[in-house]
């Protein structure tokens, strides 16, 4: 299988399925996602962050290539995990029921 991520990042490869473009999707990967798996990816990524960002900032909007946007997309994904594992422990919001939010506009890359 080809790498999805720059070479870089080569140790988060194992986590590239966290690489989604969508908000709604990520959301929907976090809440079918095990407290554990959810801990792995945070744990492996979380300690990439900085290093995701100055390298990131190096890429123009304009010329993002595919290796790129898959990075920017699994640290989305850590946005999208960091709180429930810091805070709440579980997957969902606590006590929200089946409540959701849906974005209406998704940032265009």
């Amino acid at each position: 299988m080809a790498n999805v991520l720059p070479p870089e990042f080569a140790d988060l490869e194992p986590f590239a399925d966290w690489a989604i473009p969508t908000e709604r999707a990520r959301y929907a990967k976090r809440i079918a996602s095990s407290m554990d798996e959810l801990q792995a990816f945070y744990d492996a990524a979380y300690p990439r962050l900085e290093s995701s960002t100055e390298y990131l900032q190096r890429v123009s909007m304009d010329d993002i290539g595919e290796e790129e946007k898959h990075l920017l997309w699994l640290f989305c994904s850590l946005v999208t995990v960091a709180f429930p594992v810091e805070a709440w422990r579980q997957a969902r919001v606590p006590d929200s029921g089946a409540s959701s939010i849906d974005a209406v506009v998704e940032p265009a890359v």
